[in-house]
Protein backbone atom coordinates (compact mmCIF):
# COMPACT_ATOMS: atom_id res chain seq x y z
CA UNK A 1 0.00 0.00 0.00
CA UNK A 2 1.27 3.45 -0.89
CA UNK A 3 1.74 6.13 1.74
CA UNK A 4 0.51 9.71 1.57
CA UNK A 5 3.29 12.05 2.66
CA UNK A 6 2.51 15.67 3.42
CA UNK A 7 5.50 17.98 3.06
CA UNK A 8 5.07 21.53 4.33
CA UNK A 9 7.38 24.53 4.58
CA UNK A 10 6.96 26.21 7.97
CA UNK A 11 8.53 29.33 9.48
CA UNK A 12 9.73 29.28 13.09
CA UNK A 13 6.53 31.07 14.09
CA UNK A 14 4.31 28.48 12.39
CA UNK A 15 3.44 30.37 9.20
CA UNK A 16 2.90 28.31 6.05
CA UNK A 17 1.42 31.00 3.81
CA UNK A 18 3.41 32.28 0.79
CA UNK A 19 6.64 30.31 1.39
CA UNK A 20 7.95 31.56 -1.95
CA UNK A 21 8.56 34.86 -0.10
CA UNK A 22 10.52 33.51 2.85
CA UNK A 23 11.66 29.89 2.36
CA UNK A 24 15.41 29.32 2.19
CA UNK A 25 16.23 27.00 -0.70
CA UNK A 26 19.96 26.79 -1.17
CA UNK A 27 21.71 24.10 -3.24
CA UNK A 28 21.44 21.44 -0.49
CA UNK A 29 17.69 22.01 0.09
CA UNK A 30 17.02 22.05 -3.65
CA UNK A 31 18.97 18.80 -4.13
CA UNK A 32 17.09 17.14 -1.25
CA UNK A 33 13.77 18.23 -2.78
CA UNK A 34 14.74 16.78 -6.16
CA UNK A 35 15.82 13.50 -4.57
CA UNK A 36 12.58 13.25 -2.60
CA UNK A 37 10.55 13.56 -5.81
CA UNK A 38 12.06 10.19 -6.80
CA UNK A 39 9.97 8.59 -4.01
CA UNK A 40 6.62 9.75 -5.42
CA UNK A 41 4.67 9.21 -8.58
CA UNK A 42 1.64 11.48 -7.98
CA UNK A 43 0.47 14.54 -6.06
CA UNK A 44 -2.66 14.97 -3.94
CA UNK A 45 -3.70 18.59 -3.52
CA UNK A 46 -6.56 20.87 -2.70
CA UNK A 47 -7.98 23.38 -5.13
CA UNK A 48 -6.03 26.39 -3.85
CA UNK A 49 -2.67 24.60 -4.02
CA UNK A 50 -3.50 23.22 -7.45
CA UNK A 51 -4.45 26.65 -8.82
CA UNK A 52 -1.37 28.37 -7.33
CA UNK A 53 1.02 25.67 -8.55
CA UNK A 54 -0.53 25.58 -12.01
CA UNK A 55 -0.35 29.36 -12.29
CA UNK A 56 3.21 29.68 -11.00
CA UNK A 57 4.73 26.41 -12.19
CA UNK A 58 2.60 25.39 -15.15
CA UNK A 59 5.03 26.76 -17.70
CA UNK A 60 7.99 24.88 -16.30
CA UNK A 61 11.46 26.13 -16.93
CA UNK A 62 13.65 24.32 -14.43
CA UNK A 63 14.18 20.61 -13.68
CA UNK A 64 12.25 20.63 -10.39
CA UNK A 65 9.20 22.38 -11.85
CA UNK A 66 9.33 20.22 -14.97
CA UNK A 67 9.23 17.02 -12.86
CA UNK A 68 6.27 18.30 -10.88
CA UNK A 69 4.51 19.28 -14.11
CA UNK A 70 4.96 15.79 -15.52
CA UNK A 71 3.58 14.00 -12.44
CA UNK A 72 -0.13 13.15 -12.20
CA UNK A 73 -2.04 15.37 -9.81
CA UNK A 74 -5.24 14.47 -7.95
CA UNK A 75 -7.24 17.51 -6.90
CA UNK A 76 -9.88 17.80 -4.18
CA UNK A 77 -12.36 20.55 -5.02
CA UNK A 78 -16.01 21.33 -4.45
CA UNK A 79 -16.05 24.09 -7.06
CA UNK A 80 -13.88 22.99 -10.00
CA UNK A 81 -15.58 21.02 -12.76
CA UNK A 82 -12.48 20.48 -14.87
CA UNK A 83 -8.73 20.61 -14.44
CA UNK A 84 -5.64 20.75 -16.66
CA UNK A 85 -1.90 20.34 -16.07
CA UNK A 86 -1.98 16.54 -15.89
CA UNK A 87 -4.61 16.64 -13.13
CA UNK A 88 -7.73 14.65 -12.23
CA UNK A 89 -10.52 15.68 -9.86
CA UNK A 90 -10.95 13.35 -6.88
CA UNK A 91 -14.75 13.63 -6.90
CA UNK A 92 -17.24 14.20 -4.11
CA UNK A 93 -15.95 11.42 -1.80
CA UNK A 94 -12.36 12.51 -1.23
CA UNK A 95 -11.75 9.92 1.51
CA UNK A 96 -12.73 7.00 -0.74
CA UNK A 97 -10.78 8.45 -3.68
CA UNK A 98 -7.58 8.82 -1.64
CA UNK A 99 -8.06 5.35 -0.15
CA UNK A 100 -8.26 3.98 -3.71
CA UNK A 101 -5.12 5.89 -4.75
CA UNK A 102 -3.22 4.54 -1.75
CA UNK A 103 -4.33 0.99 -2.56
CA UNK A 104 -2.93 1.16 -6.09
CA UNK A 105 0.57 -0.13 -6.82
CA UNK A 106 3.32 2.39 -7.27
CA UNK A 107 5.43 4.86 -5.38
CA UNK A 108 4.12 6.96 -2.52
CA UNK A 109 1.85 9.98 -2.96
CA UNK A 110 2.95 13.49 -2.02
CA UNK A 111 0.90 16.43 -0.79
CA UNK A 112 2.60 19.81 -0.55
CA UNK A 113 1.40 22.30 2.00
CA UNK A 114 -1.09 22.25 4.80
CA UNK A 115 -4.65 23.15 3.88
CA UNK A 116 -8.35 22.72 4.57
CA UNK A 117 -8.04 19.33 2.88
CA UNK A 118 -6.15 18.15 5.97
CA UNK A 119 -9.34 18.55 8.03
CA UNK A 120 -10.61 15.60 5.98
CA UNK A 121 -7.44 13.58 5.39
CA UNK A 122 -5.89 13.61 8.88
CA UNK A 123 -8.96 12.47 10.88
CA UNK A 124 -9.59 9.76 8.27
CA UNK A 125 -6.09 8.40 8.94
CA UNK A 126 -4.99 8.97 5.34
CA UNK A 127 -1.85 11.04 5.98
CA UNK A 128 0.96 8.63 6.85
CA UNK A 129 3.69 11.22 7.45
CA UNK A 130 3.85 14.93 8.11
CA UNK A 131 7.20 16.22 6.90
CA UNK A 132 7.75 19.74 8.24
CA UNK A 133 10.55 21.79 6.71
CA UNK A 134 11.18 24.28 9.52
CA UNK A 135 12.88 27.35 8.07
CA UNK A 136 14.94 29.62 10.38
CA UNK A 137 12.84 32.72 9.67
CA UNK A 138 10.11 34.56 11.55
CA UNK A 139 7.39 35.70 9.16
CA UNK A 140 5.06 37.39 11.63
CA UNK A 141 1.67 36.93 10.01
CA UNK A 142 -0.14 34.62 7.66
CA UNK A 143 -1.91 31.28 7.71
CA UNK A 144 -0.53 28.97 10.38
CA UNK A 145 0.03 25.27 10.15
CA UNK A 146 -3.00 23.14 11.03
CA UNK A 147 -5.26 26.23 11.22
CA UNK A 148 -8.12 24.31 9.63
CA UNK A 149 -7.67 21.01 11.49
CA UNK A 150 -9.27 19.93 14.76
CA UNK A 151 -6.12 19.13 16.74
CA UNK A 152 -7.36 18.49 20.29
CA UNK A 153 -6.88 14.72 19.95
CA UNK A 154 -4.17 14.74 17.24
CA UNK A 155 -0.99 13.01 18.39
CA UNK A 156 2.27 13.30 16.48
CA UNK A 157 5.15 10.87 16.88
CA UNK A 158 8.56 12.14 15.74
CA UNK A 159 10.12 9.55 13.41
CA UNK A 160 13.02 11.43 11.78
CA UNK A 161 15.10 14.61 12.07
CA UNK A 162 17.33 15.94 9.31
CA UNK A 163 19.41 19.11 9.71
CA UNK A 164 20.43 21.21 6.71
CA UNK A 165 23.48 23.46 6.63
CA UNK A 166 21.29 26.55 6.04
CA UNK A 167 19.79 26.18 9.54
CA UNK A 168 16.60 24.47 8.39
CA UNK A 169 15.41 21.26 10.01
CA UNK A 170 13.19 18.65 8.39
CA UNK A 171 11.05 16.94 11.03
CA UNK A 172 9.02 13.88 10.10
CA UNK A 173 6.02 12.89 12.21
CA UNK A 174 3.57 9.99 12.12
CA UNK A 175 0.11 11.41 12.87
CA UNK A 176 -2.51 9.61 14.90
CA UNK A 177 -5.45 10.35 17.16
CA UNK A 178 -6.43 9.47 20.70
CA UNK A 179 -8.94 6.64 20.92
CA UNK A 180 -11.79 9.11 21.41
CA UNK A 181 -10.67 11.45 18.60
CA UNK A 182 -11.52 11.53 14.89
CA UNK A 183 -10.83 8.58 12.60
Amino acid sequence: MRKLIESTLVSLDGVIEAPERWAIFDEEATQRSMQELDNYDAFVMGRVTYERFRENWGAGGNPYIDRIGAMPKYVASRSLTEVTWNATLLGSDVVAAVQQLKAQPGKDLIKYGNSRLDATLLPAGLVDELRLWIMPVVVGSGQRILDDVETSSLKLTLTDVHELRNGSVVLTYAPGYDDDGPR
